[in-house]
């Protein structure tokens, strides 16, 4: 009785396998010992296994497009920290963009799946789709990656007013989730988001932290109901964090996607910031998951409206001389690709996925007056606005 007795209190007192560790550094002489051990490791295993399951229960990687790139286990140790929850926001923001857009082709096309890692620490799941009956190419990527700053990274974040030590490779995390998606009906316009999330440790130990992202439309036609209702889907996602913040982040996506030696706008805008850290970390997150959220309702409808509509060689050619300029901004201009460039064990493909299919560029092209196309630049050139 005195044995049964021990036997339970010893089951109720055990929390790992230390036991049975133990149990198997016995001698010969403690046989009994040695059985009890095992009888008890069982049970340990079992209850170790399905605390494991338990946890892994509350992060259903399935809904993903890919396993996540930090380890689960970490991630679910680590669920309060902003690196994982940036990680798991833009997971779900590509899922669901991916299978939106999966949903508006007719034959089934799906997105080519990508998952990648670099030597330096991270990596990325990229997502593609080529030559579909409605994208001729959507690209849907994302990034966790960490490691320490090139100088000349460091040198653009001190351009910017970032109090970083100069000349020192710094550590840093980044994370962010970026789609350019290239339709094939030019009545449809293209539409590029980023979203992400960067850490820094300067030569001292201290951490900077910012959040920086935006969305925006380039259309090849305009449909001033299309831009209404694109504006007015980020001017609500705003609203929910501070009314100053549409026009303010509006102005400045009108700024940055500036062709400048074209003296045009890539597109009819949308919205864009960097550098936000206030007026605290999970304010600024929701925020920015808010805006990231807001890419489907923004765009989807759009693209329903106008996937049908018919279009002949003229269109097609403009639509191929506008994805030039297009190509312009990204590779002259665009700021995310100049870091990811910059970054060392960078990702080419997954960097340029940005670019379309195909484009085209004619020597001091001019569209006709009062057509369509010329309407189009009239705009670009002088951006509106349109709420």
């Amino acid at each position: 009785m005195a044995f049964v007795t021990g036997f339970r209190r010893a089951i109720q007192k055990l929390t790992s396998l230390s036991v049975y560790q133990f149990s198997r550094r016995t001698t010969k002489r403690h046989v009994a010992g040695f059985i009890l051990g095992t009888g008890i490791a069982t049970f340990g295993t079992l209850t170790v296994a399905q605390m494991e399951s338990s946890r892994r229960r509350k992060l259903n990687t399935s809904v993903y497009m890919a396993e996540p790139i930090t380890d689960v286990d970490q991630l679910l140790t680590s669920e309060d920290d902003m690196k994982t929850k940036m990680e798991l926001l833009i997971l779900k923001i590509q899922a669901d963009f991916c299978r939106a857009l999966e949903a508006e082709e007719y034959a089934g096309q799906k997105f080519k799946v990508d998952r990648w890692l670099r030597n330096e620490g991270g990596g990325g799941i990229t997502c593609v789709l080529q030559d579909g009956e409605v994208f001729e190419k959507a690209g849907v990527n994302i990034s966790v990656v960490k490691g320490h700053l090139p100088p000349q990274a460091v040198q653009q974040m001190r351009s910017r007013g970032k109090k970083l030590t100069e000349g020192s490779k710094l550590p840093f995390f980044a994370a962010g989730v970026s789609a350019v998606i290239h339709p094939r009906n030019p009545m449809v316009p293209t539409i590029h988001f980023n979203y992400r999330y960067f850490e820094v440790i300067d030569t001292d130990g201290s951490k900077q932290w910012w959040f920086g992202g935006g969305t925006d439309l380039t259309p090849y036609y305009l449909d001033e109901k299309d831009a209404v209702s694109f504006h007015k889907t980020l001017k609500d996602a705003c609203d929910e964090s501070d009314l100053e913040y549409y026009p303010k982040f509006k102005k400045w996506c009108d700024e940055y996607f500036r062709i400048t030696h074209r003296g045009e706008c890539r597109g009819i805008g949308g919205i864009f910031f960097d550098d936000i850290d206030a007026p605290n970390q999970e304010k600024a997150f929701k925020f920015v998951s808010d805006c990231a959220h807001a890419v489907i309702p923004s765009y989807l409808p759009i693209v329903r409206r106008h996937k049908n509509d018919a279009y002949g060689e003229r269109e097609r050619q403009w639509q191929l001389l506008r994805r030039g300029r297009y190509v312009e901004f990204n590779l002259i201009y665009d700021r995310g690709t100049k870091f990811g460039l910059y970054t060392p064990g960078a990702r080419y493909e997954s960097i340029l996925m940005s670019l379309p299919l195909t484009a085209r560029w004619e020597y001091m092209h001019s569209p006709p007056p009062n057509s369509k196309e010329q309407k189009l630049i009239d705009i670009l050139k002088n951006p509106k606005d349109w709420l």
